[in-house]
């Protein structure tokens, strides 16, 4: 019985053990998921949408500002919205994966991570026409089944090296602003929000009056901002992606989950 128990024991432990990654500490050992990328680059990613309502505010922003970014999408929000994944496409930004669900997978029950997983890249490839590179899981959280599904999809796992934490209902462009600023450098993930689909009511419209200033604090730095294809996020390898998305930043000069 006690043979059974720690084999049991073990195998949870294993299953669960990628999820520690959430945590920042952990995630800055292992610069590759975290996002780190060129030192002359900035990432900007976007987390939850598309939404009829807010995601297009996004857009215009990023039209104005000349800026290119990675839309993690969930499955459920694009189905039901499937012309505003259509527009993030066609206006040049990378659409990535989110899941289905907004759901922790360490709570999912065994084969449901994988299979929403393949289906949300499967709709993001048919709304598109582009094969979704990235996956980024709901609440940073990964899994053994979550890392052998990415991996089976051809899908790069990347959580993020800091985030504005606008998913509160107090969050405001200045508290965006004051939690992205400490780790907003060259080689940074930025995690922000384009709805409130698993947020706080208008809790967006927090991310989205900070990002002019985040955007010309980085082009005053002499960073380039756009998306993860853009980033040269490292392998193990030490090499950069291999994976790009094709698209070319014209910015020049300048994370809940």
């Amino acid at each position: 019985m006690a043979a059974c128990a720690a084999v049991a024991g073990g195998a949870a432990l294993a299953y669960a053990a990628p999820a520690a990654t959430w945590l920042g500490g952990v995630r800055r050992l292992v610069p590759a998921l975290a996002g780190e990328g060129d030192r002359g680059h900035v990432a900007l990613t976007f987390d939850d949408g598309p939404d009829p309502v807010s995601t297009p505010c996004f857009l215009r922003e990023l039209r104005r500002l000349d800026c290119r970014a990675t839309f993690f999408v969930l499955g459920e929000t694009l189905e039901r919205h499937p012309e505003f994944g259509r527009r993030i496409a066609a206006e040049g930004h990378e659409v990535a994966v989110h899941g289905w669900r907004h759901v922790n997978a360490l709570l999912a029950r065994p084969g449901a991570v994988a299979g929403e997983m393949a289906a949300a890249a499967r709709l993001v490839r048919d709304v598109t026409g582009a094969r979704p590179h990235w996956y980024r899981p709901p609440y940073g959280v990964l899994s053994a089944e979550a890392l052998a599904a990415a991996r089976m999809l051809r899908l790069r796992p990347v959580l993020w090296t800091v985030w504005g934490k606008d998913w509160t209902a107090s969050a405001t462009p200045g508290s965006v602003l004051a939690a992205v600023t400490p780790g907003l450098r060259g080689g940074a993930t930025v995690l922000l929000h384009d709805c409130d689909h698993t947020s706080a009511a208008g809790s967006w419209r927090s991310a989205l009056g900070a990002l002019p200033e985040l955007v010309d604090r980085c082009r005053a730095e002499g960073l380039a901002v756009g998306p993860l294809g853009e980033h040269g996020v490292r392998r193990r390898d030490g090499h950069g992606s291999s994976w790009r998305s094709g698209c070319q930043v014209t910015v020049s000069a300048p994370g809940r989950r």
